[in-house]
This record gives C-alpha cells, structure tokens and sequence, in this order.
C-alpha cells in the first residue's frame, strides 16, 4: 500500500501566476527563478508549466543542462555565477549568462577562452552584504569586464535585502542609481516583492521567485489578495484516530495535554517528509476541507491533529497541511519560517503528482 502523502503541483496556478506578474510588471522582461528544483515543485515541471517566461534563473550549471536537453531555448542565468572555470566551455556551448560577483570570477573570465562572447551580469553589492562588488570596486569590476575578450552583453545587478519589510529598498536603490548615473547598460533589480511594491525597481529584467508559486512575499498581504493561487498542495490522511484523556499526554515529550476529553488523528506526515518538526500545537490544518489546529510534537513520520470539531473525519479523511485553502505563507508564520523554506523542505519520498 502506498503511503499517502502526496504533493500536488497545479501547473494551471503556475500560469496564472506567471500572468499576474505580467500585469503588474508591463515593460520588464520575466526571469523565473527556478532554482532548488523549481522550489520543491520540480525544475523542468515548473519550466514547462512557465515556458512563456522571457528567461530562467538557476543555481548550477546541471540544473542549466537539464533545461537545456529539455528544449528550453530562453537566456539562463545562473545566479552565482561559474565556480571554477572549467565551466565555461559549457557556459559558451549552451549559451547560458553568467552573474559575476567576484575578482576570481573576473579573472577566470579573463584567462578564458569562448568561440562566442558571453553574456555576464555584474553584480553590485548595495546593501545585502551577500555577493558582489563594494560600491568602491565596482567601476574597476566593470571596467575590467569591458576588457575581457570574451565578454560581451552586460548586465548591472544588484538584489534588495528588504524589499518585503518595512525599511523598504529606497537606501539600497539611491545606492545602485548613484553608482550606475550616466551608464546605459541593461539592469535587473526586483525580486518578487520589489517589482509588486516598488515599480520603480523593476527595470530591464525582474527575477521572480515565490510568487509564480503562489505565496505571498509579504507577511502582511495575502496570496490571494494579490491573484496568486498556490501552485503546491501537501496533503495525506489521517492513519489512525486515538480517544484520549483529559489530561492524557500526545507525542514525545508530552508537550500537549489533553484540555478534555478528545478525538484526536494521526495524519502520515512528519519532519522527514519535509514538515516542520517545530510546529508547535495550534499550527492551521485542514482535515476534510475544514480547518483545525495540531497537536503537540511533529515525529519523523506522522503528527497529530484535533479531530474535536470534524465528528465525520476518520481513517483515511483527506488533510491538507498547505495548498488550495490553507496557504503556505499562513503555516510557515505559524512555525516560525517562511514558505520558501516548506516548499523547498520537501522530501524526495513524498510522491510528487499534477492536477
């Protein structure tokens, strides 16, 4: 007998989603962020499903391979650039563009040798503090790009650190503006976020993530609100109904103690399928379509649900842990995370399907 938990991608919520964000972004070409295997959605399931995506954006070469055998003509990015330069001949066979954030990365460029010019985007550190060049090496950094026989188009990039809180992006774009005054290259700054909030930002590209999967970037702003409809749905079934106790303890660690006497369910879903293991006792569920709250400690295999409200629910009742009527976004604050992180947690042996 097969396990019932199941992820359930909905490539029709893709689309949509895809056509959203060609609403709200009506100059910028789109690059979808495809990394981490489509964010746990799979890569060339959701690559199909957004094939009408003016580009991708991918972490590693293998992941650029794979779009590429799959027929995928559209530029792709990979987003921390070549990390030996071994890579560039497959850069150049496969066209693919490449984020250059480095000195080292400069340097393996200019040592490099490509029958066509490649396209690179420059990466400016404004504020992020993660990848790119400081604000005082950055004209050295282009200059030297510009003299690379091998460079060709090129791109100026920075990334917002907090584009979906409240300090916003004006520092980090007065930042790039000033450093970039008087060139006139391509530029791609927004992130899902940027490009619904700040439409100034949206510039030549915009490199979209978790919205074309149908979470919201904000934790203030619901998906739907925005149009976005969820593009994965985690459910399974309840395997087992307990009566317990009033005062009678459930999981490990006794962590819940029974308010009453109660109904509980045992749904086939745990932390090794990819749920978070500290979702403590209130996180929303649903159970036949209709919304209760776990119980106590998430095992490795399975969790516990109230049942005390669903008198109908029983051995092999459907629940939904995130998706079409529960959003990622509201669990994922629930635990103390964000969705990116459940979408991108799901395991390898939870079966994947489409709708």
């Amino acid at each position: 007998m097969t396990r019932p938990i199941q992820a359930i991608v909905h490539p029709a919520a893709l689309v949509n989603n895809l056509l959203v964000a060609r609403q709200a972004v009506p100059a910028a070409k789109i690059m979808a962020v495809v990394k981490a295997n489509g964010y746990g959605h799979g890569l060339l399931r959701v690559a199909r499903a957004l094939e009408e995506s003016d580009g991708f954006a991918v972490l590693s070469v293998e992941e650029a391979v794979r779009l590429r055998e799959a027929g995928f003509t559209q530029p792709i990015l990979l987003l921390e650039g070549v990390f030996e330069s071994g890579e560039l001949s497959v850069v150049s066979e496969l066209g693919l563009c490449i984020v250059v954030h480095s000195v080292e990365q400069i340097e393996m460029l200019r040592r490099g040798w490509s029958p066509v010019k490649l396209s690179v985007f420059l990466k400016l550190n404004t504020g992020m503090h993660r990848l790119g060049f400081a604000p005082d090496a950055f004209r050295s950094a282009l200059a030297a790009l510009q003299a690379c026989a091998i460079v060709g188009q090129i791109t100026l990039m920075t990334h917002f650190a907090t584009a979906d809180e409240a300090l916003g992006v004006s520092d980090q774009l007065a930042r790039f503006n000033t450093l970039t005054q008087g060139l006139t290259f391509p530029r791609t700054l927004a992130n899902s976020a940027a490009c619904l909030r700040y439409p100034e930002t949206q510039g030549d590209w915009v490199r979209l993530g978790i919205m074309l999967y149908g979470a919201s970037p904000f934790a203030t702003q619901r998906a739907a609100d925005i149009g976005l409809e969820p593009a994965m749905s985690l459910v399974s079934e309840i395997i087992s109904v307990q009566n317990v106790k009033l005062g009678e303890q459930v999981g490990y660690g006794g962590t819940y103690r029974a308010e009453r006497d109660m109904r509980i369910g045992i749904v086939a879903c745990g932390y090794a399928d990819g749920y978070p293991r500290h979702a403590e006792t209130g996180t929303p569920i649903l159970v036949m379509g209709q919304r209760t709250r776990t119980l106590g400690r998430v095992s490795m295999d399975m969790l516990a649900v109230d049942l005390g409200e669903i008198p109908d629910a029983g051995v092999g009742s459907p629940v939904t842990l995130w998706g079409v009527g529960l959003p990622v976004e509201e669990v994922a604050r629930a635990t103390g995370t964000i969705s990116y992180e459940l979408l991108c947690a799901r395991a390898e042996r939870v079966l994947v399907i489409e709708d």
